[in-house]
């Protein structure tokens, strides 16, 4: 977790992958009610000592859950996400971003933000210059559900695009990912992140 990792002491849980094999989403969803309010505890305890203030890794904005599809062995970061089943991965992902944001209509207990959208992954070497080429069907039955149903079941606060490419364009600045998919399907607003240091990469992307 980003985060409260770095902030201090905080419980520790299995790597995503782990818990996805326990098949429960009740237990994602403790768990991210307790991320949550180790964070809004952590947030709260820092900006009370510094006239509101916040810095990096003292805010509420948590980048996860990694909801990726999980498809190639040699990429560095398949321990983030669910697996490789899209169902069973959006299932978890709603109930992780519902226990960390809360249920407080008014107010969030802390920000989820889900990553990588979309279609992200392959050789850990290249993933920062993949040019994924899925299928019409591979892409709207294995990349984009689950962030679907983080978006519209989940409400997630905030989505964060990927470091590759879809189809010849950085997803980043992906007309197709930004408006139609996102803005469009998703019923996501101005809740759409840029990848750290994604728009460092762009210079290799773009012919």
């Amino acid at each position: 977790m980003h985060g409260v990792a770095y902030n201090g002491i905080a419980t520790v849980f299995p790597e995503p992958v782990g818990a996805a094999a326990t098949w429960n989403p009740e237990l994602l969803h403790e768990e991210g009610t307790v991320i949550g309010t180790e964070g809004r505890a952590k947030f709260n305890d820092f900006a009370n000592k510094n006239s509101g203030d916040s810095k990096r890794s003292t805010g509420i904005t948590y980048w996860a859950p990694n909801i990726n599809i999980f498809r190639d062995p040699r990429w560095g970061r398949g321990l983030e996400t669910y697996g490789e089943d899209p169902y069973l991965t959006g299932t978890l992902g709603v109930e992780f971003v519902k226990g960390i944001q809360g249920d407080d209509p008014n107010c969030m207990l802390a920000m989820a933000c889900a990553k990588h959208f979309a279609v992200y992954s392959g050789p850990e070497a290249q993933h920062l210059e993949i040019d994924a080429k899925p299928s019409q069907r591979d892409l709207y039955e294995t990349y984009l559900p689950q962030f679907e149903m983080v978006v519209r079941q989940g409400h997630v606060g905030g989505v964060m695009g990927a470091y590759s490419s879809l189809n010849g364009v950085p997803d980043c600045a992906n007309a197709f990912l930004l408006t139609i998919c996102c803005a469009s399907n998703g019923g996501l607003r101005d809740t759409l992140y840029r990848t750290v240091g994604q728009f460092a990469t762009f210079g290799s992307q773009i012919p």
